[in-house]
């Protein structure tokens, strides 16, 4: 389960990191918020990722 968590959180840190890199107009503090699906989303939305 740990292995899990530690998944999770990676991926959303890479995903915050290329919103960061894009100037995406959010907070690092309201990315932090954002569940895995969420930062996805607005990931696929701005970044045109598939």
């Amino acid at each position: 389960m740990q292995y899990l968590r530690k998944a999770v959180e990676k991926k959303k840190q890479y995903l915050i990191e290329l919103l960061k890199e894009k100037n995406i107009q959010e907070s690092e503090q309201n990315l932090q918020s954002l569940t895995l699906s969420e930062l996805e989303g607005l990931s696929k939305k701005h970044l045109s990722l598939k």
